[in-house]
């Protein structure tokens, strides 16, 4: 079996793999370990107010938004090889002065509430899925034609929505780029692809994207999205594959003829290796909805942070999804994949320090009127107490391009009142605002959704050259704003 690096990665060895999947749940144990040794003796947890941050707290979160953005550019090769040491310099830069400051239960409080609660579930669900999608392998010849990407496009952002964009991205970003393999311009291909696949797609059910998901829990019926944000994704969706199209056929045209001939392969029948797989992720997508609407009222709480017991067998089921996939799928069919760890391990580094240094931003945010950021919060509405839902269509979107979409949708879902069943009724179009900026503008930057990143390490690690961070968001700029501000006047004016 191999053990050497792959692409200047981790292997994709038997060795690598049972590391890795050994790492996370001793993480989890160590965690609720350390945890629950250093309970707090007084009653209740702590809490942090919002309302005392200033935005100079927000700086550490802005410093590893430019390294990520920066650094590949002027130090690629240092980043490289050290981009996970940056990212936990710029999560202590956080941790030390706010434990300085607001005392240690506080810090280590804050720690474990984002680590059981959001960190370490966007990992295992992002590793189940990596692991899952990676075992399917497309055989036969697909050709990176114009048509041939736009019918992929438009696939993975019918089924998005039904397997969640980031199980979506996962299964169709490798069969793409082997479409694609050949040709030179490609750049445009992958953009696409995180524009429709891994956003935009998931409109139309709470499976589809984390905010809808939350919307559902909150009350939202679970088909609410699909008769209120049919509409808007259908337009936007539309105008993205129509010029893509036309710009994938200019590209086309620049191609050598070597590349744009039938080859003599051409008639070869296409087929799915790892079919298993498949199942699998029909698996994933059971376990997530599983710890959504089962509610047996059972926590383990960790340093006065409750750990429901759904989350911990969503968790479990997972990780045990994602290792069934890698014990039957042949290593052999992986490594004609291009499968490799590297990519999730760079997420599970990066957003290590992502998730510590958005503590303060969340929270300035979640203290609405009464924090620094009361002016964005106060914009959504008119004096008299009336929506302003072209507002709260580009505020929920332009925070959660950068900011996580989810907790993002929920501090405008309870602004806007919070009762669901007044947000269907009188207030729709104020909830289709709130839940259209969430999703579409999670498109806008690399970090906006779970995948973007992720289809990003995958596609740098098949050797394309990928926009830098503010490369990417001047590609969502000029193509994702114009579009989002015509879906702002003709369904929020």
């Amino acid at each position: 079996m191999p053990k050497t690096l792959i692409g200047g990665s981790w292997a994709i060895g038997r060795n690598g793999a049972r590391h890795l999947f050994r790492s996370v749940p001793a993480a989890m144990a160590l965690m609720a370990l350390s945890a629950g040794s250093a309970m707090a003796a007084g009653e209740g947890a702590p809490h942090l107010n919002g309302a005392e941050l200033n935005l100079l707290w927000v700086i550490p979160f802005a410093g590893i938004l430019l390294s990520i953005a920066i650094f590949p550019l002027v130090a690629g090769e240092f980043w490289h090889h050290h981009f996970g040491k940056i990212s936990a310099l710029w999560a202590l830069s956080f941790l030390v002065p706010f434990a300085l400051i607001f005392g240690f239960d506080l810090a280590l409080y804050e720690v474990i509430h984002v680590g059981l609660l959001e960190y370490i579930p966007f990992i295992i669900l992002l590793l189940s899925l990596f692991t899952v999608a990676g075992g399917v392998r497309v055989t036969g010849t697909l050709r990176g034609t114009p048509e041939m990407n736009t019918g992929i496009l438009l696939l993975g952002t019918v089924i998005a929505s039904w397997m969640g964009t980031t199980g979506a991205a996962m299964l169709l970003i490798r069969p793409i780029l082997n479409a694609n393999e050949d040709r030179k311009h490609k750049v445009h291909v992958v953009v696409f692809f995180i524009f429709l696949v891994a956003n935009v797609g998931g409109s139309l059910t709470p499976l589809g994207d984390p905010p809808l998901f939350l919307g559902f829990l909150k009350g939202v019926s679970f088909f609410w999205p699909t008769t209120h944000m049919l509409a808007p994704m259908a337009l936007v969706s539309v105008i993205l594959l129509v010029l893509f199209y036309g710009i994938d056929k200019y590209f086309w045209a620049k191609e050598s003829e070597e590349v744009r001939a039938v080859p003599s392969t051409a008639g070869e029948k296409i087929a799915l290796e790892g079919k298993f797989n498949i199942l699998l992720l029909a698996g994933v997508v059971g376990a997530v909805l599983l710890s959504g609407v089962w509610k047996p009222g059972i926590s383990l709480v960790i340093y006065h942070v409750p750990w429901d017991i759904q989350n911990i067998v969503r968790d479990v089921l997972l990780l045990a999804i994602a290792f069934i996939s890698w014990k039957v799928t042949s290593l052999e069919s992986r490594l004609a994949n291009g499968f490799t760890w590297f990519p999730i391990l760079e997420v599970a580094k990066l957003f290590a320090g992502i998730f510590l240094t958005i503590i303060p931003a969340i929270a300035i945010l979640k203290a609405g009127t009464d924090g620094s950021l009361r002016d964005v919060v106060s914009a959504v509405s008119t004096e008299t107490g009336e929506p302003v839902n072209m507002a709260y269509f580009w505020l929920t979107g332009i925070l959660s391009s950068f900011l996580d979409n989810a907790p993002t949708y929920l501090v405008f879902f309870n602004t806007a009142g919070g009762d669901a069943q007044e947000l269907m009724g009188p207030m729709a179009n104020t909830l289709l605002a709130i839940s259209a900026g969430a999703v579409f503008m999670g498109a806008n930057s690399y970090i906006g959704n779970a995948p973007n990143f992720m289809v990003k390490a995958i596609a740098e690690e098949r050797g394309i050259a990928m926009p830098s961070f503010f490369g990417y968001m001047i590609w969502s700029g000029l193509i994702l704003m114009p579009i989002f501000l015509l879906i702002s006047f003709v369904f929020f004016a």
